[in-house]
């Protein structure tokens, strides 16, 4: 077991540190921050923002006499932020997860990894491990710019949404990223991976639409697969844990099938 969980820091260690020197990490950081930064003003502050909203709806019920009911400003921007997010990584992970494998392959050194006394399975953590990480130093400037402009809100917010809300987004990351893992271990063409990536993920996103055209229990069941709906409850506050099962079993899947996938280079 010690042996086992050396070799995956070891691989977790070499895949985080690949991404810190990649000048496309760098890229796909910029743009991710922009857009993100871009929401985060919009949603808050932009002629259709909260905030114009909220001022519009007060004055309103000023200018009538009507006592309105109090909006929560600081839960509907958390949800309207975190389900931008969420879209936002349907075209972020796909270009983070393509070079996992298919980099190695084109390189020739994925056959050393396959028939190294690694398992494949430590190597297919080791890496998830290291690109998770590196997803989530991209949200901590996001998380420090919520809390300050949300640390101002009256009463305090509390932190059982903003808190599953991450969770989940962090989750709905790991999950595209196993996926995304599988896929970079089919083929050598990175751009190929992202593209097979994205096309996979937003089926997966969108299969409850098409679940509900399909009427008895296999709709149901087919439904019950969707990352969205699963998303959109954990960020809505709705605690469930068979959202949080169904995001485990994406990434057991993910990494199950990237094992298998490089155990067939040692059969050869």
């Amino acid at each position: 077991m010690g042996v086992i969980l050396s070799n995956i820091i070891a691989i977790y260690r070499r895949e985080l540190q690949s991404y810190f020197v990649s000048p496309l990490a760098y890229a796909i950081s910029g743009i991710f921050w922009f857009l993100s930064g871009l929401f985060f003003v919009l949603i808050l502050m932009g002629p259709e923002g909260i905030l114009p909203i909220v001022n519009d709806y007060d004055v309103r019920g000023q200018q009538l006499g009507l006592a309105n009911a109090p909006i929560d400003v600081p839960y509907e921007f958390i949800r309207a932020f975190l389900d931008r997010m969420g879209w936002l990584l349907l075209f972020i992970l796909p270009i983070l997860s393509m070079g996992l494998y298919a980099d190695e392959r084109k390189s020739g050194t994925l056959e050393l990894l396959a028939t190294s006394p690694i398992t494949n399975w430590s190597v297919a953590v080791g890496k998830l491990l290291g690109v998770v990480t590196f997803f989530i130093t991209l949200i901590i400037p996001i998380l420090a710019l919520e809390a300050i402009a949300l640390s101002d809100s009256n009463p305090p917010m509390s932190l059982t949404v903003p808190l599953l809300g991450h969770l989940a987004l962090i989750l709905l990351a790991a999950a595209i990223l196993s996926v995304g893992m599988f896929i970079s271990s089919l083929t050598d063409s990175t751009i190929l991976s992202a593209v097979l990536t994205f096309a996979v993920i937003l089926l997966l996103l969108f299969i409850d639409l098409i679940a509900k055209n399909i009427p008895g229990i296999f709709g149901e069941a087919l439904g019950h697969l969707s990352l969205l709906k699963h998303y959109n409850n954990l960020i809505q506050g709705i605690f469930d844990t068979s959202s949080l099962i169904l995001f485990a079993s994406y990434i057991i899947l993910g990494i199950f099938l990237t094992a298998q996938s490089i155990d067939t280079l040692r059969v050869r």
